[in-house]
């Protein structure tokens, strides 16, 4: 077989997998590279300045000329959505990276350590996950006051638990796995088989919890700035958007149901992203 046949079997091959995706799979890559391009490049969906006031045009509905509408203060609503995609972005990245990271190192020590370390780690991981995402908020509130950085902390801190018990799970299902018996029948070392076998293998469906606790922690984090516990306004992000325009519910309904649509779409083409990779890894493909 020649190397011009093989790249055109590869080609082939590939050219059958796109169009075997699923039609939702594909709209669902195209709306978040839309929102990716509004994170990186927001000027060029723009279509006017996001702080540009103009009280002429305050509180009109959505048009042609303004897609969005515009707020109390004449500034269109679509750039600001689309200039607060950044902020929202990085709070949800944050958020969920920050949990993951404390839920492999809590779920690790409750499922590799010894008797006392496993029970300790556990009852921690047990109360965490019972306390209350709003009281721990005000509580880092009030500690370090409203700021993208205290969202970050109040919902990476407390989805974490949740995660741990997942983590601590698939460990958990890894040690008895027919591998690690093998390894160990091979007279492999208990850190080698933790390194090479149980935690490769338990850490690879957290790729897919990733990404669909992204857009979870853009709810969280957009719910936390409606309380006003979150970025405040001004700020364009998308839950001080949503809190900005509470005052105006029910003269300007756009200022709270668009921001909350955007974040609806996010989260929804998150998770269905993140539904097919753990698809693919659960089916070894």
């Amino acid at each position: 077989m020649t190397a011009e046949t093989v790249v055109g079997a590869r080609g082939a091959a590939g050219r059958r997998r796109l169009r075997t995706l699923p039609w939702g799979l594909v709209l669902s890559l195209v709306v978040l590279a839309l929102f990716l391009v509004a994170a990186f490049a927001p000027a060029a969906l723009a279509t006017h300045s996001p702080t540009g006031q103009d009280f002429a045009n305050a509180l009109r509905p959505p048009s042609w000329q303004f897609w969005f509408g515009t707020d109390e203060a004449g500034r269109d609503l679509y750039s600001r959505v689309v200039y607060g995609t950044r902020e929202s972005l990085s709070i949800g990245v944050g958020a969920a990276g920050l949990a993951l990271v404390l839920a492999i190192v809590f779920g690790a020590a409750a499922a590799l350590g010894g008797r006392v370390v496993s029970a300790v780690v556990g009852r921690i991981i047990e109360v965490a996950f019972a306390f209350p995402i709003l009281l721990f908020a005000l509580l880092l509130v009030a500690i370090l006051g409203p700021s993208a950085g205290t969202a970050i902390l109040a919902v990476g801190l407390s989805t974490a638990p949740g995660y741990a018990r997942m983590v601590r799970g698939q460990i958990l299902s890894a040690k008895n796995a027919g591998y690690v018996e093998a390894a160990r029948a091979l007279g492999h070392g208990r850190g080698r088989i933790v390194r090479q076998h149980i935690l490769p293998n338990a850490m690879r469906p957290l790729i897919a919890i990733f990404t669909m606790s992204v857009g979870q922690s853009i709810v969280w984090a957009s719910g936390l700035s409606f309380l006003g516990l979150g970025v405040a306004p001004p700020s364009s992000e998308w839950g001080a958007l949503l809190d900005a325009g509470r005052a105006y519910l029910l003269q300007a309904p756009w200022l709270t149901f668009i921001p909350g649509l955007v974040i609806l779409v996010l989260a929804l083409t998150a998770t269905t992203v993140g539904q097919h990779v753990q698809n693919r890894l659960e089916n070894g493909e």
